[in-house]
């Protein structure tokens, strides 16, 4: 399967501005599409061959114009604040594999 992963330029302005350096808060930054989804999260990891790919004159529908592509399989990770029954959030590490 085609993969496609950018970074979120909106996000990142977004997270310097209302978190205050709060990385339990903030929206995660890249993106990974596939044809019929996209995962987003704060780290990827690409296990095999991937190309980068700069096209300023026909960007992703999303606008980016500089994205790596890969059919390698892909982990994407993302920190998340679940709520507990104490009252304290608890952050888990969240994992995604794409095939």
């Amino acid at each position: 399967m085609n993969k496609k992963i950018h970074i979120n330029q909106h996000h990142i302005r977004y997270n310097k501005k209302h978190t205050n350096g709060d990385f339990t808060q903030t929206k995660p930054v890249i993106s990974v599409k596939t044809y019929k989804e996209n995962i987003k999260g704060d780290t990827v990891q690409i296990n095999g061959a991937s190309t980068i790919v700069y096209k300023p004159n026909h960007p992703l529908p999303c606008g980016a114009k500089v994205w790596i592509e890969t059919k390698a399989e892909v982990r994407v990770y993302h920190m998340e604040s679940r709520p507990r029954k104490n009252n304290f959030n608890k952050n888990v590490l969240v994992e995604r594999i794409i095939k």
